[in-house]
């Protein structure tokens, strides 16, 4: 019996070595083994057998991306302003063999030591900007510090992903300062936005002038160009009445003078055309009148017009009317 019980204290004595002896690497670290105190391997996840006595885990390296949230610092700018600055930094140890052994050896406290570093690299970048520049260029700062502190962590194994800047505060004076002078540069734009307001509107009120002085000029210019149309075709039509008119005259005139001369009354007609001229002339001012030498045939001349009307009495086609007095200018010489 007593046999029995120090066999089963052996196999459990050997099962807790066993257990001892075998190393699982979670997902996310790294071990770096030492033997006999000297750097040997860097175990990645999974399952490992450590050698006893000889063999130990010399530091358990996380190399999952980590996030450094470091306390505020106060930094100078170029232009002598105290301003606090509150950054944060997110690295991760490189994965490959060798920088898990960087990380473990290259120095003592790496999260500290990223921290003064992140600390110094921040106050000289901003120490080389204006307040201005330092409030408007955080991009620029960021880019900055990442480049700077991935440099000089790259010994360390560790990379630097980003580096983000949550607030830059100035102190107490600068910031009164600067209010007061976002409020005057705030009335500036107001009072410049009114007086553009202003300016347009006058601009707006005076071209609507010049667009209403255009239109009634277009429109008297458009008003006396028709009346002048109206008054050009007034004198045409009026001038085509008395063409017509006069061109009515001269056809009845030849009408008659044709009627006469069918009639065989040409030398009666001139020379009643002849007397009828004389009447008119003798109705004048003029106190003396010459006289053609063949006016003294002027009786003969009554005698034919007599003789002529007499004839077309006779015609058929003739009015039965009582033939006009000789000595009287015909109806249709008057028309």
């Amino acid at each position: 019996m007593g046999s029995f019980i120090v066999f089963l204290v052996i196999i459990i004595l050997i099962i807790l070595l066993v257990i001892s002896l075998l190393v699982i690497v979670p997902q996310g670290f790294a071990y770096v083994i030492e033997f006999l105190g000297k750097y040997e391997a860097t175990w990645g996840p999974g399952l490992h057998i450590r050698k006893p006595i000889v063999e130990r885990i010399a530091k358990k390296v996380n190399v999952k991306e980590q996030v450094g949230d470091f306390a505020a610092i106060e930094a100078i700018t170029k232009d002598n302003v105290m301003l606090k600055v509150d950054s944060v930094v997110f690295y991760k140890v490189r994965d490959t063999d060798d920088n898990p052994r960087k990380y473990a050896y290259g120095v003592t406290n790496p999260e500290t030591a990223i921290e003064l570093l992140a600390a110094t690299t921040l106050r000289n970048v901003v120490g080389e900007m204006t307040l201005d520049e330092a409030l408007t260029s955080r991009e620029r700062i960021n880019d900055s510090m990442r480049e700077v502190l991935d440099k000089a962590t790259d010994d360390w194994g560790v990379l630097v992903r980003r580096v983000e800047i949550k607030s830059l505060t100035p102190n107490n004076d600068v910031r009164i300062a600067m209010e007061k002078q976002v409020t005057a540069e705030r009335n500036k734009r107001a009072e410049i936005l009114e007086a553009e307001g202003h300016k347009q509107s006058d601009i707006l009120k005076a071209e609507g002038h010049k667009e209403a002085l255009i239109l009634d000029a277009e429109a008297d210019k458009q008003k006396k160009i028709l009346e002048a149309e109206a008054e050009k075709q007034a004198l045409i039509d009026k001038a085509a009445g008395q063409a017509e008119a006069i061109r009515q005259v001269k056809q009845a005139e030849a009408d008659g003078i044709r009627m006469l001369k069918e009639a065989g009354a040409d030398e009666a007609v001139i020379r009643l055309r002849t007397l009828s001229a004389l009447e008119k002339v003798a109705d004048g001012k003029a106190t003396k009148i010459f006289l053609p030498s063949d006016l003294a045939q002027a009786g003969a001349l009554a005698s034919a017009v007599g003789e002529t009307l007499k004839d077309a009495a006779k015609e058929p086609a003739v009015s039965s009317e009582k033939p006009a007095d000789i000595h009287a200018e015909p109806e249709f010489l008057k028309k």
